[in-house]
């Protein structure tokens, strides 16, 4: 359905949540991520994050094609690394419709919504990643997620273009309602919900678990631990794929750091 209204103003979210972020991994042609832009806008979702676009930024096709969600695209912010696009948030969830070797969450674009909005209703700043449109997201990048989100497709026909799949969790997130409480209710927590009572933390920040990352590979390089060197990738990818599922709060990082740094300091030697 054709419109000419401006969606320069963003859909006022009950709690003051943030809606997720919508980051495009290695995206290739302009027309796509206008398109995606596009999508964004219909269903309430306004952070646009480009991870090193093929064809460079700005790109007059994109704006061309975001019509009236041009303010969007426009705003995108463009980073190098899909780490730094990923820094400041808390939870993150990457699309694909391949299987992984990876011991992670898998969640319809529906359940999808239904987490995402719990969790940036609780002041969470979460993303989804979406891969290039040739191949996807590759290991690594999902290896940077808490879960999956896969949609209920045909199986002889599972591809989704770009746009497409940024389109069908857009409507997810924007026809999803509220968590229901489970009716209890009290002055000091609140009400009841399921899941994990967590009270006065909050969930690492990425910056701070590649900081756990950077110093953990680091002492284990240096114990020898990560051996053969042809084995590395996977062994980095599994202690990783450990702490996501994890959901580390900062405090978890910054003991384990401790940690980390009581192990490997040199011990003092003592004087009979």
């Amino acid at each position: 359905m054709e419109t000419n209204d401006p969606v320069d103003k963003p859909t006022k979210e009950r709690a003051g949540a943030t809606p997720p972020s919508i980051v495009l991994v290695k995206p290739q042609l302009g027309e796509n991520i206008g398109f995606a832009a596009r999508a964004m806008g219909n269903f309430g979702l306004h952070d646009l994050r480009l991870v090193a676009p093929r064809d460079g930024w700005p790109n007059e096709k994109a704006l061309a094609a975001a019509a009236v969600a041009e303010p969007i695209a426009s705003g995108a912010t463009v980073f190098e690394t899909l780490e730094e696009a990923l820094a400041d948030c808390n939870y993150v969830a990457a699309t694909t419709a391949r299987p992984r070797e990876m011991i992670k969450p898998v969640l319809s674009p529906e359940t999808a919504s239904t987490t995402l909005r719990r969790r940036t209703q609780s002041g969470e700043r979460c993303a989804v990643m979406f891969g290039g449109e040739r191949n996807g997201l590759d290991n690594d990048s999902i290896a940077l997620a808490d879960a999956i989100i896969t949609a209920p497709v045909d199986p002889n026909f599972a591809s989704l273009s770009l746009p497409q799949a940024v389109l069908l969790f857009a409507y997810e997130w924007m026809k999803g309602s509220n968590p229901e409480a489970l009716g209890r209710a009290t002055t000091f927590d609140g009400p009841a919900r399921e899941g994990l009572a967590t009270p006065g933390t909050v969930p690492a920040s990425r910056a701070a678990l590649f900081g756990l990352f950077e110093h953990m590979e680091g002492a284990l390089d240096a114990a020898g631990f990560l051996r053969p060197p042809e084995k590395r990738p996977t062994m980095v990818r599994s202690i990783r794929n450990m702490f996501h599922r994890m959901e580390c709060t900062d405090q978890d990082v910054r003991t384990w750091r401790g940690i980390i740094s009581a192990f490997t300091r040199r011990p003092t030697s003592s004087k009979g």
